[in-house]
């Protein structure tokens, strides 16, 4: 299987066609779903709509259809699946539909757990999944996961505060989202992690000190009786007597005694355990976390995606449950924080998502944080019939304008959610010119028929925006009439030198010949830059472009 790859399309079709059986040592999701929805429109019955359940780029939205239909039998009929879905499985399909009907959340149940199956499938028996969700849908998850991985391989519910206030009408403020931990096996990898004692934990027990340090006390004993070394009567103190026992043997005891290490009161019978806080690694973590913050509009490394999450928390679940070296699934990837964990964490990656411009934001940021200039995307077109396609599938106007724009790196217009009218600007090139004073290159990206009128109505929209140049980008080829179109809107001079104003350029001469758009020097980015990968002692890593690391 090929790793630190992106794939581009539906998930599940990549997770069947390319991801092997016990392939993958981790898989993190963070599924699409949008809890700030009213109830009452979850859950409305929808079972007489024609619209499928679907997953369209920054839109959480799912509902009831012949997709959805047609998924449902898939996971309920063994003549449709060949006993590729387990009969627990199957059992609490049938269950939900009969219990909350056919609205959106069962839309989104019903495509969550048909891709649940195939990643449970694709983990190694020491493997884990994280699925990152809210509480709106986390308890039909959970019963769901139950069905997948049996019970007995629940792990953890963790809750991740990720907000500090929120004003709700009639009800709790909702601050935090949940992180369902599931283990393959019982020989899933484990890495214990812990997290810095707080201020007031540190005020109430490290109260003691001595010439090695600051110190708590903890108990040798136990409550209850035991036989043994553990009831046995150590330096004249009989512990059974006082219906204890000793948590060490006589000879650790006398060690911990030889080491210095035993608190000998005054009062009472019992010594007590010095732990110093040098010698801790800190307090086991535990499944309320609250010392992560998230990306607040401040953050360093923040990227506008809108449901962007931070680094540390990626890093903290990649810690815990994988190795080096392992192989990291992200189905779901979005603009990639899972992946630029693993890859800071030298494990190998996997990222899918279904839509080109977070393909775009992954590599962007891929190459801004570790220097991987040009990473695989499998999915993308490669050639202009594949871009045809592109353009012809379910929501492909909108795809293929995101690919297209990036292979001249150009920032969509409208940010991540651009939808509907666009006033004829499709991206948007910015660079300095010789006054230090931004400029804007506006782009048009076409897929269908073409003619010289759409060339001159991109004149016409940069007078009125008073842009510098135009790059207009057409799946079919330039007629005569558009390349005269162009001649005709003169040329812009900066830095010394003259282009045109307005550039014509196919996607076959993007692909085939890989020309580019003539732009002046000094382009601003396309995607906000991310924060260059550190060391541990803070300086900047240096990073070997033709290295894969």
């Amino acid at each position: 299987m090929k790793t630190n790859v992106l794939y581009y399309g539906d998930n599940l079709d990549i997770l069947r066609r390319y991801i092997p059986d016990e392939s993958v040592d981790l898989v993190y999701l963070d599924p699409p779903f949008n809890s700030n929805r009213d109830y009452n429109v979850i859950f409305k019955d929808e079972s007489g709509r024609r619209s499928d359940a679907q997953l369209l780029a920054f839109e959480d939205t799912w509902h009831w259809g012949p997709r959805a239909e047609a998924t449902y039998a898939y996971l309920t009929e063994t003549a449709r699946h060949q006993g590729r879905i387990p009969d627990t499985v199957s059992t609490i399909m049938a269950a939900l539909r009969s219990a909350i009907g056919e609205n959106q959340m069962m839309a989104y149940i019903v495509e969550m757990a048909v891709r649940l199956v195939e990643l449970r499938r694709a983990l190694r028996p020491t493997g884990s999944l994280y699925l990152h969700c809210d509480p709106t849908a986390s308890h039909y998850l959970k019963v769901l996961l139950d069905s997948i991985f049996g019970p007995t391989n629940f792990a953890s519910e963790v809750v991740w505060k990720r907000t500090t206030a929120h004003s709700s009408a009639k009800r709790f403020g909702p601050v935090h989202d949940v992180i369902l931990y599931f283990r393959a096996s019982e020989a899933a990898k484990w890495n214990p992690q812990t997290t810095s004692h707080s201020a007031k934990y540190m005020a109430a027990k490290y109260r003691n000190s001595d010439q090695r340090g600051i110190y708590r006390l903890s108990d040798i004993t136990g409550a209850g009786v035991r036989e043994g070394p553990s009831g046995a009567v150590w330096r004249g103190i009989n512990v059974t007597a006082k219906g204890r026992h000793w948590m060490h043997t006589p000879d650790q005891l006398e060690q911990m005694e030889a080491a210095g290490l035993l608190y000998w009161p005054k009062r009472g019978e019992f010594p007590a355990y010095k732990r110093y806080l040098a010698a801790t690694d800190g307090r086991p973590l535990q499944d309320v976390w609250e010392d992560i913050a998230p990306i607040n509009s401040q953050a360093q490394e923040r990227l506008g995606y809108p449901t962007q999450k931070p680094l540390s928390l990626l890093q903290r679940i990649i810690c815990a449950s994988s190795d080096v070296g392992d192989v990291i699934l992200d189905p779901f990837c979005g603009c990639g924080t899972a992946l630029v964990a693993a890859q800071k964490l030298d494990r190998k990656w996997v990222g899918i998502d279904i839509t080109y411009l977070s393909i775009a934001i992954m590599r962007a940021r891929l190459k801004d944080t570790f220097g991987l200039a040009d990473a695989e995307v499998i999915g993308q077109p490669t050639e202009v019939e594949g871009a045809r396609q592109l353009a012809q599938s379910p929501e492909g106007r909108y795809q293929f304008q995101w690919w297209a724009l990036n292979l001249v790196d150009a920032q969509p217009v409208g940010g991540v959610q651009k939808k509907g009218a666009d006033r004829g600007i499709d991206g948007r090139i910015t660079f300095t010119n010789e006054d230090k004073k931004l400029e804007s290159v506006l782009v048009s990206v076409k897929s269908g028929h073409v003619n010289s009128s759409m060339v001159r109505d991109l004149k016409g929209t940069l007078d009125r925006e008073k842009a510098a140049m135009g790059i207009f980008v057409t799946l079919e080829e330039p007629t005569r009439e558009m390349r005269l179109e162009a001649t005709t809107a003169g040329i812009y001079r900066v830095w010394e030198r003259d282009y045109p104003k307005i550039q014509i350029v196919s996607i076959r001469e993007l692909l085939e010949e890989g020309r580019k758009p003539d732009l002046p020097p000094l382009v601003l980015p396309a995607y906000q830059r991310a924060e260059r990968a550190r060391e541990a002692g803070g300086e900047q890593l240096a990073f070997d472009h033709e290295r894969d690391r």
